[in-house]
């Protein structure tokens, strides 16, 4: 995919004047304030369009949406309290790319798996100032023409915008603007109900999160994540398919073996994942081990955030042991410890992470941790826009430190487990995951 042609580009605006206003970004957001990149692929439409009026229909489309999504347009820049970001809603734009690529889609093989092809996707919305943040647009989007007629429509976003549940919104909003429809969600964007308490309570050891340290410090303003330039240095991303047969086996394994019935496919899965890795990587018995894994809260705090809340409302719930416990433990153990995790993310917790992130400006743990973020109940797969509906969706790379679900074939079900790792503990991971402790 190395030949790609720019065909137009747009900086797309609101349809109609919004408000200008400044946007309140919670210590949600600001742990955040970093691109992230993902692609959804399409077959040829069922009626033969022009490509010019496929990418028309899109700017069409998300001018209006615009209109709601107004912070979506808008630039991060320093607000009124010293050292914070907040959204200036000042109508500047979001980016749309059409590109034309001279190859066939199914020359880039398994669709599902990130690799460094995919960075052609987003080629045209790389030029836009790397990974700074102030002043640059929020959202930049790419709609890529196959010579098959198929598509492809990658986003780069800046994840203090949207977590994964009002991304897939404003995703089903999209298409259903495409084709002349309505809102399918009204989106609410403030985020308010995530401000940190005056003065801030702290009532809990926070392991999910870290101090800033260092060359850290850049992200004490949040201006630049260090987090968004790890960046895996060659192709050492890999998809492990976990059949239903074999996720079945892990939840029975996990919930007969232990003194509860109640583990789900997540926490079954998730800590065979962590002994996998301890195992694969060679950690030794004493190291400390953090696996985390976003929440999301929406309906664990008091008063629950509303319908349609455009932010982020993830929370790191964590797993903590020593490598040696997690390599000798029972899956019902481990699962157990998982499951304790999700539960422990009350309203209490939750405000007294808040309030630390207030009092330490930290970010999600980074001392011999890495995270597991499921994409399974998203249904990013499920849109449908004008020109068809998605046939997977994927990041467009996996950073080290992050493992993460997709669903698999739609008729086939199951989970892949996408995950970036040396080839030789990837094949020790893979070894452990399909044996039974």
């Amino acid at each position: 995919m190395e030949e790609l042609r720019l065909v137009e580009r747009f900086m797309v605006v609101p349809q109609t004047p919004t408000r200008h206003h400044h946007l309140f970004l919670s210590n949600l957001d600001l742990m955040l304030v970093a691109y992230s990149e993902s692609v959804s692929f399409f077959g040829p439409p069922a009626r033969e369009v022009p490509f010019s009026q496929v990418y028309h229909n899109l700017r069409g489309a998300l001018s209006r949406l615009l209109v709601v999504y107004d912070f979506l347009a808008g630039r991060v820049g320093p607000g009124s309290e010293e050292g914070r970001l907040e959204i200036d809603c000042n109508s500047k734009g979001v980016v749309l790319v059409a590109a034309s690529a001279t190859c066939e889609m199914s020359q880039l093989g398994e669709l599902r798996r990130p690799k460094p092809s995919y960075k052609h996707l987003v080629k045209f919305l790389l030029e836009e100032g790397g990974e700074e943040v102030q002043d640059k647009p929020l959202l930049l989007l790419q709609l890529t023409r196959f010579q098959c007629g198929s598509l492809a429509l990658a986003a780069r976003s800046n994840h203090c915008i949207l977590d994964g549940v009002a991304t897939r919104d404003f995703l089903n909003n999209l298409g259903s603007f495409t084709r002349g429809q309505d809102l399918v969600v009204v989106p609410d964007s403030d985020r308010m109900v995530f401000k940190a308490r005056a003065p801030p309570r702290i009532t809990h050891t926070h392991f999910e999160y870290s101090k800033l340290v260092g060359s850290d410090a850049l992200f004490s303003i949040r201006g630049m994540s260090g987090l968004a330039l790890n960046q895996p240095s060659s192709d050492t991303s890999h998809l492990i398919y976990l059949s239903p047969e074999r996720i079945i086996r892990l939840k029975i394994k996990a919930c007969r073996d232990g003194p509860t019935q109640n583990c789900t496919t997540f926490d079954a899965v998730a800590a065979k994942i962590w002994k996998a890795m301890i195992i694969s990587k060679g950690l030794s018995d004493e190291q400390m081990s953090t696996m985390l894994f976003p929440v999301d809260v929406r309906q664990r705090v008091a008063p629950h955030v509303p319908p349609g809340f455009a932010g982020n409302a993830l929370v790191p719930g964590f797993a903590r042991g020593t490598a040696g416990e997690v390599k000798t433990e029972e899956l019902w153990a481990l699962a157990a410890k998982v499951r304790e995790g999700v539960d422990r993310l009350d309203d209490e917790y939750v405000r007294s992470g808040i309030d630390w992130l207030e009092v330490h400006k930290g970010v999600p743990c980074r001392v011999e941790s890495f995270s597991v973020v499921a994409w399974l109940k998203l249904d990013l797969e499920e849109g449908e826009y004008e020109w068809g509906g998605v046939k997977c969706t994927t990041p467009i790379v996996v950073k080290p430190g992050l493992v993460i679900l997709l669903p698999g074939e739609k008729n086939e079900g199951g989970i892949n487990i996408c995950l970036e790792l040396p080839s030789d503990q990837v094949k020790e991971f893979h070894k452990q995951m399909m044996e039974d402790d």
